[in-house]
């Protein structure tokens, strides 16, 4: 398999790191700020979220241990016996039962590793098919991968699934995730069916061996891992408004205008109970009326003082447009007041005529 030197590769981070960076930065800034411009504020992780979020890290724990753990690994007699794959049957075997006591897989194993096409295939498929498989032949090598193959889609079908349960709450990456997934389960059926077990025929020592199934099904348990974290990621941004927040629609929006208007309307209403019993106590209107006429003569001094006076004078002429401020008073109490303002306005060609 052709590698990329680090050389090329460091040559390339450094051409274009300074360009590719900045647009990253700027793309970032861009989905934070998209966040505050809809008033979303950051807030906790829901509990459907914060559930489904468990799921998908506990599950990826899971893939990672049995990708990388080699106790859950399937057992690879060459590598066990540190036997080359030219090494007689017998003498594989033997060196096999020193090691520990035979089982049933083994003496299928014997029975099938008849010529060294068989190894090669094993190399390819593992020791689960190749020993279990009740047609396949190596003459016919197709066959194997037909036996192999519900066990190769079975993690990606079960982790499709997974990601259909936890997106009931992200909905909006419930598409991207399952395509993805889709593309990661054909990617690896493709990998194992066109992978050429041939190229381990010339391998004379236990290092030059591909071990192609056992790479194969780390790797695909390390892409699960890797989708489920993105996943995760994405719920976890997503539902708590820090990125990729979806902004209200528009019926919310008007329900939330809506409960507000109502909440503004008690105040008002509870500001007038309040105005209505205070006018019909005699001690609280008294005290009413001589708190407003203590305000009027309080303000009326202020305003009366020269600094004040030169103050309002500077404000009139320079920056306040007095005609500005009574077509605003007037557009103001036209929407305010309609019924009295079509009165007071429509009718008034007539009034003057009267």
């Amino acid at each position: 398999m052709a590698t990329i030197p680090w050389g090329t590769i460091r040559s390339l981070l450094i051409f274009f790191g300074p360009v590719l960076l900045p647009k990253a930065i700027s793309h970032y800034r861009n989905l934070r700020r998209g966040s505050a411009a809809h008033g979303l504020k950051i807030r906790p992780v829901p509990g459907p979220v914060r559930r489904a979020l468990l799921l998908l890290l506990s599950l990826s724990l899971v893939y990672l241990a049995l990708a990388l753990v080699p106790f859950y690994s399937p057992e690879n007699i060459f590598r066990l016996t540190q036997s080359r794959l030219q090494i007689p049957v017998d003498v594989l075997f033997t060196r096999l039962a020193s090691l520990r006591p035979p089982s049933v897989a083994d003496n299928a194993l014997r029975r099938k590793f008849v010529n060294l096409e068989s190894r090669l295939l094993y190399l390819q498929f593992g020791p689960d098919v190749l020993a279990s498989c009740p047609f396949c032949s190596s003459d016919d090598p197709k066959s194997y991968l037909y036996y192999a193959l519900p066990k190769i889609v079975a993690p990606h079908l079960f982790n499709l699934g997974l990601i259909a349960l936890v997106t009931r709450y992200g909905y909006k990456w419930r598409y991207p995730a399952t395509i993805l997934s889709l593309v990661i389960g054909f990617a690896d059926v493709y990998m194992v069916s066109s992978y050429n077990h041939q190229s381990n025929a010339r391998a004379l020592r236990l290092g030059e061996i591909d071990f192609f199934y056992w790479r194969q099904r780390s790797l695909r348990y390390l892409l699960l891992v890797v989708l489920n974290t993105l996943l995760a990621s994405l719920l976890y941004l997503s539902s708590t408004n820090r990125l990729f927040a979806s902004p209200p629609s528009p019926a919310e929006r008007v329900e939330t205008v809506v409960r507000q208007l109502q909440q503004v309307k008690g105040k008002i209403n509870a500001a007038g109970v309040m105005q209505n019993t205070i006018s019909r106590d005699d001690e609280l209107r008294a005290r009413s009326n001589a708190y407003w006429q203590h305000e009027v003569r309080l303000m009326g001094e202020v305003m009366e003082e020269r600094d004040v006076v030169d103050g309002v004078r500077d404000a009139l002429r320079e920056r306040i447009v007095v005609e500005n401020v009574e077509r605003d008073a007037e557009t103001y109490v036209r929407s305010m007041l309609p019924p009295f303002s079509a009165a007071v306005y429509g009718g008034g060609g007539r009034a003057k005529d009267d």
